[in-house]
């Protein structure tokens, strides 16, 4: 890869690590909400989920508009949304309903950032060295996604909620300015047999390609899962630790999503290369089929032992990212040309309309059960495998 385009990747990632910085500040001080704010379980899926239903409405909209306006544009409202929506939440929310609104302003802000700021990155890039890119982005928000945990932990610990928003707000800032500074004026060069733009929602011609739908199944299920853990891990961990102890030694539950975060770039980036010298189907098949079983397995070892449950969150989240850049890049080299915006627009509503689905059903299922039984993480985890390997079932078919 030339050393432009090295530095300029660099930078497009470095902004949306700026801009997922603080993306999770409520997954990891879910805990302290439950009880300052006194919510039930539904209460808070909708509070994590609002942040995932708002981004299915935005996105379709702010990614195809990347196909006839210049990204930094795009890229400059998002980072905007997300700054408002994190200092809103920390410094005005006062309960339910404005946290609520919030948090779907800061859904809206990531449609802005997220896809569009990978799409900026893949016009710039073809084959190998697109792949790879696209690989980076996805570990560098990975990245941030983990140290969200971490850093909403010790500023909570050390000046409160407010600081850990903040924290947040000012990083989207920053990440705003990146993308003013470095992404291209202009739309990129249409290839000559490129057909010309469609309707600004018309998702027919990417529904017909079946490759792509292939790998946008995959990535429903796969972020639908992925959100489940996000929202509820701390809670989870939290629940366990109170119920059982813990070792002096052992970190709080914010320590461990953060290092489960880490272990997941890792092997976001080994799952990419795996799947360029193996196949992504194969890769993406076991990826799937380990992450429902774990799915199972974690809550069973909330029951057994602290030390078994934080483990087993470490290698669901493994598990689950392990597929994470196959299948963002099968969707990128599977778009026809002229619909690479389309294309990533639908790619990115389906898979967060499974974000929205996966906190909201763990915190019903814990509503049913009663959350003071231990038996309550069994079903609002186990639930998620025969999602999970009814996506792979999908994706298998339409790959044929």
């Amino acid at each position: 890869m030339p050393l432009a385009d090295r530095h300029f990747t660099a930078a497009i990632v470095a902004a949306q690590v700026l801009a997922q910085i603080g993306a999770f500040t409520l997954p990891a001080l879910l805990p302290g909400y439950l009880d300052r704010w006194d919510l039930s379980g539904t209460e808070a899926g909708w509070l994590v989920g609002a942040f995932f239903a708002a981004y299915v409405t935005a996105v379709p909209v702010l990614v195809s508009l990347t196909d006839r306006v210049p990204g930094w544009r795009i890229y400059l409202v998002g980072a905007g949304c997300t700054a408002v929506a994190h200092l809103g939440f920390g410094l005005l929310a006062e309960g339910f309903w404005s946290g609520l609104a919030f948090r779907a302003i800061a859904g809206i802000g990531w449609a802005g950032c997220y896809m569009p700021g990978l799409k900026v990155l893949a016009d710039r890039l073809e084959g190998a060295a697109q792949s790879r890119a696209v690989s980076w982005h996805a570990a560098g928000v990975g990245m941030a996604g983990a140290a969200s945990f971490a850093m909403a932990g010790l500023l909570d610990a050390a000046a409160g909620p407010a600081a850990a928003f903040a924290f947040g707000g000012i990083a989207a800032i920053a990440a705003g300015a990146i993308g003013v500074a470095v992404m291209p004026r202009g739309l990129p060069p249409r290839a000559p047999d490129a057909p010309p733009p469609g309707a600004l929602l018309d998702f027919r011609p990417v529904l017909r390609n079946r490759p792509a739908m292939a790998w946008i199944a995959g990535y429903t299920v796969h972020t639908w899962e992925l959100a489940a853990l996000r929202a509820w891990g701390v809670a989870f961990l939290a629940a366990s630790f109170a119920r059982d102890g813990v070792p002096g030694w052992m970190p709080g539950p914010a320590a461990i999503f953060t290092a489960a975060g880490l272990v997941g770039i890792a092997v976001s980036v080994t799952g990419n290369e795996t799947a360029q010298k193996h196949g992504r189907a194969k890769v993406v098949t076991w990826a799937m089929a380990m992450a429902a079983a774990f799915s199972v397995v974690t809550g069973f070892a909330g029951i057994a032992s602290p030390l078994l449950a934080a483990f087993c969150v470490i290698a669901w989240n493994a598990c689950i990212y392990l597929d994470s850049s196959a299948l963002t890049g099968g969707t990128v080299q599977a778009a026809a040309p002229g619909m690479r915006g389309a294309t990533m627009g639908l790619h990115s509503m389906c898979g967060y309309a499974g974000g929205f689905l996966g906190p909201l059903g763990v915190g019903i299922a814990l509503d049913l059960v009663g959350t003071d039984r231990a038996v309550a993480w069994v079903l609002a985890f186990g639930h998620l495998a025969p999602f999970t390997l009814a996506g792979l079932l999908v994706l298998r078919r339409l790959s044929r």
